[in-house]
């Protein structure tokens, strides 16, 4: 009984073991844009002797002259090789994932042929859109996989990190207890698994602000000290030159203080830029958005991706290997490794097709009406809309672009709030009414420029309820100068 215990503790583990890094591949490919793809598929056919590119000049000339020969020579060798019992599982594996690349391929040739119907006088030029690199950011990740964490724990990692700005810092007013809620994380769990990632290499990154950064930056014995309590409590303060004031409180000199100042001086106010590359790299749209008729038609832009097929050859490996028991493991373990990465990216871009056709559903105004006004939409609409988590959206939209009509616009972009409730209590969004102050500016007369207060009246007489704080506030974040600026 205790040996059978043993080996089933013994099986989990290995399981686990084996599943957890490929559930995090699988997390990264989900996010990863479409170049990305692209490398991480040629790099698979390079390491894997079962798969070879299909080049798109010799296809044709390859399924008219090859194929018969090959699945001629195939069938000898399979039944020769099934006459050996302890490799017909392996010919099972290589029969799955000769399906999967059909299924791939079809899936593919699939959506080359709804691409005739995009329209090519709007293709865009790519020189003019940029994104910088994020592999920093991923290296930076993998500091993590020493630790023995849960699943859901190093998914909370994963999104934590993916949420920081360029300078390393969580967004304002974040929730981490509500991401850590989605995974089923405790929040005492979740302040644990925060505190490791400021502690992790370099120093500070997901911190909610600065004076966090910097002190996840001190040493463990300056925690406790005063530059401590100056850094979370009087760093505005210093920052301004307050030296009497901070000495003061704290009954020390002056010259201790800009010591202190000296020394958090050696810190990195911005950590987020040694993990976030300035490197440019062209933006390539991971998915083309046309009009056909009255309906939208969702594209996955799959032209980076290379087509794949079964090395012709492969029958003769299997063979070669099933006398050495170490050679037949590498095989079934290649076999594995291309199931894996093209299901994960199959799977990558039919969730990303539904996303897609789920926000132009919630989006209908800006799409069927062309008002260039977004509706407030989150994620969670989405998420029920597909049937998947709310992380999951929040993965699949990050760094990911669609080339329409419009233009080349970021999914995380058709995502907004609310700004206020219309006479008939629906949601305005932000953008709604960013757009509609900016209309309202550009034809009012300039020689009686609107006001802020004439704004909230027009707004009103709209059946929209906004303050004049909030008006101010949405024109100076447009750049609108004051109207007493715009008088001419």
């Amino acid at each position: 009984m205790a040996t059978r215990l043993q080996i089933n503790n013994t099986l989990r583990s290995s399981i686990e073991t084996t599943l957890k890094p490929q559930m995090i591949e699988s997390l990264k490919i989900l996010s990863f844009p479409m170049l990305e793809l692209e490398t991480i598929l040629k790099q698979e056919i390079i390491q894997n002797p079962l798969l070879e590119e299909i080049d798109p000049f010799e296809e044709e000339i390859f399924e008219h002259e090859t194929e018969p020969e090959t699945n001629e020579q195939e069938s000898s060798s399979e039944n020769e090789i099934n006459n050996d019992n302890d490799i017909s599982d392996t010919v099972s594996d290589i029969q799955e994932l000769s399906d999967i690349i059909r299924e791939w391929n079809e899936y593919n040739g699939d959506l080359v042929d709804k691409s005739e119907y995009a329209n090519v006088e709007d293709e865009p030029v790519y020189d003019n859109f940029i994104a910088p690199e994020s592999t920093l950011k991923l290296e930076f990740l993998s500091q993590f996989d020493k630790f023995h964490f849960q699943e859901n724990e190093y998914f909370f990692i994963y999104d934590l990190v993916q949420m920081i700005d360029n300078y390393g810092f969580l967004p304002k007013d974040f929730l981490i207890y509500q991401l850590a809620g989605e995974y089923q994380i405790s929040p005492q769990r979740a302040d644990f698994l925060h505190q490791t990632i400021m502690t992790a290499s370099p120093r500070g990154i997901t911190a909610h602000n600065i004076s966090e950064s910097l002190y996840y930056q001190l040493e463990p014995y300056e925690q406790k000290g005063l530059i401590a309590n100056i850094i979370l409590h009087d760093f505005q303060d210093l920052l301004y030159g307050r030296y009497k004031l901070i000495a003061s409180k704290y009954q020390v000199s002056e010259d201790e203080i800009w010591e202190i100042k000296e020394r958090i001086g050696l810190l990195d106010p911005k950590p987020g830029l040694r993990i976030n590359s300035g490197k440019p790299k062209y933006i390539v749209p991971d998915l083309i958005v046309t009009q056909i008729d009255n309906e939208y038609e969702v594209i996955i832009n799959d032209f980076y991706i290379p087509k794949i097929q079964l090395n012709a050859r492969y029958m003769n490996i299997i063979k070669e290997s099933k006398q050495d028991r170490e050679a037949v493991n590498y095989v079934r373990g290649k076999i594995n490794s291309a199931k894996f990465i093209i299901r994960s990216i199959f799977m990558r871009n039919k969730t990303l097709e539904k996303v897609m056709r789920s926000i132009i559903k919630h989006q209908k105004n800006f799409f069927y009406h062309h008002s260039g006004i977004l509706e407030p939409l989150n994620y969670a609409t989405i998420a029920n809309d597909i049937g998947v988590n709310e992380s999951t959206i929040s993965r699949v939209v990050k760094n990911k672009y669609a080339d329409s009509r419009f233009g080349i616009i970021c999914l995380k972009d058709f995502f907004c709030s609310n700004a206020a409730k219309d006479k008939n209590y629906d949601a305005v969004s932000k953008k709604s009414v960013h757009q509609q102050i900016q209309e309202l500016i550009d034809k009012e007369d300039k020689n009686r420029p609107l006001s802020d207060q004439d704004v909230v009246d027009i707004f009103k007489e709209r059946g929209i309820s906004l303050s004049r704080r909030v008006i101010t506030k949405y024109r100076e974040a447009l750049k609108i100068p004051n109207s007493r600026f715009r008088k001419k």
